[in-house]
C-alpha cells in the first residue's frame, strides 16, 4: 500500500506539525491550504514527498477542481484540520454566517472524505480523522458560536462509517484543547492567561504534541481505535 495522506488545513500550526511528522515517517503528504502557504512552500522546497494545493472552501469551482486532483492520488488517510472562526457571537449569528461556518468547517471536508472513501474500501485500509474542539464540550467562547456549532456537527459519525471498521477503515474525532497558535490572537475577547488557568495542566499544548496524536490515530500505527471521540486537552 502506498502511504498517501491528505491534510486539510495544512498551513495551520497543527497542520504544519502533522505534515512534518508524516513526512518523517515516509508518508507522501498532500496538504490543502487557503491563503497562508509561505511555510508550506519552504518545507516543500526540501521535500519532494510534500504536495500543496490551494483551495478556498467557499468557492465551488475550486472545490471541484481540488477534489478531482486529489481523487487520483490514492489517498488512504485523511486528516481534517480546517478551523474557520468568524468572531460572530450567538446573538449576532444569522443563517448566512452559520451556513458559511458549517460549509467550511464540516460540509466540504465531509464531501471530500466521501469522494475518497471508495478507494479506501477497495484497498481495505483507511483512516479518517476530523479535528473538533474542546469548546464543543463547554459551549464554546463568546465569539466562536458558529465555529463551535460546526465542530459539534462534525463530531457526528454516521452508521455507515461505523460499519466500515470491519473493512479496516477507522473514523475518529480528535477533540483538541487550547493550543499555542497565532489563531487565538484573532479571536475577540480572548484572554490567554485566563484561558490557560482553566486547564488542569496550566499550560497550552504545543502543536507538535497534537501532531503526534494525529499521526498515531491516522496512520498504520492505529490498529484498533475507531468511532471514538478522543480528547487531548490537558485534563479539561
Amino acid at each position: 500500500m502506498k502511504k498517501n495522506v491528505l491534510i486539510l488545513g495544512g498551513s495551520s500550526a497543527i497542520g504544519m506539525g502533522s505534515i512534518k511528522i508524516f513526512l518523517n515517517n515516509n508518508w507522501e503528504v498532500h496538504a490543502q491550504y487557503n491563503k497562508n502557504n509561505s511555510e508550506l512552500k519552504k518545507l516543500q522546497l526540501n521535500n519532494k514527498m510534500l504536495h500543496t494545493y490551494k483551495c478556498n472552501f467557499t468557492n465551488l469551482n475550486e472545490i471541484n477542481k481540488f477534489t478531482k486532483k486529489i481523487y487520483k492520488k490514492k489517498i488512504c488517510s485523511i486528516v481534517n484540520l480546517i478551523g474557520y472562526v468568524d468572531n460572530i457571537n450567538y446573538q449576532n449569528s444569522d443563517i448566512k454566517s452559520l451556513v458559511k461556518s458549517l460549509t467550511i468547517n464540516a460540509i466540504v471536508p465531509i464531501m471530500i472524505e466521501k469522494k475518497i472513501l471508495p478507494y479506501m474500501i477497495k484497498i481495505k485500509f483507511g483512516r479518517i480523522l476530523n479535528a473538533s474542539s474542546i469548546g464543543v464540550k463547554y459551549g464554546g467562547s463568546e465569539f466562536t458560536y458558529n465555529y463551535s456549532f460546526a465542530k459539534h456537527a462534525l463530531e457526528y459519525i454516521p452508521s455507515y462509517l461505523r460499519k466500515l471498521t470491519s473493512k479496516n477503515i477507522l473514523t475518529n474525532i480528535l477533540r483538541i484543547g487550547f493550543v499555542k497558535s497565532k489563531v487565538h490572537k484573532t479571536i475577540k475577547g480572548k484572554n490567554i492567561k485566563k484561558r490557560i488557568n482553566l486547564i488542569p495542566m496550566k499550560r497550552q499544548a504545543m502543536p507538535s504534541e497534537i501532531a503526534k496524536t494525529i499521526f498515531n490515530l491516522s496512520s498504520e500505527h492505529n490498529t484498533y481505535i475507531g468511532n471514538e471521540i478522543v480528547t487531548i486537552a490537558g485534563g479539561e
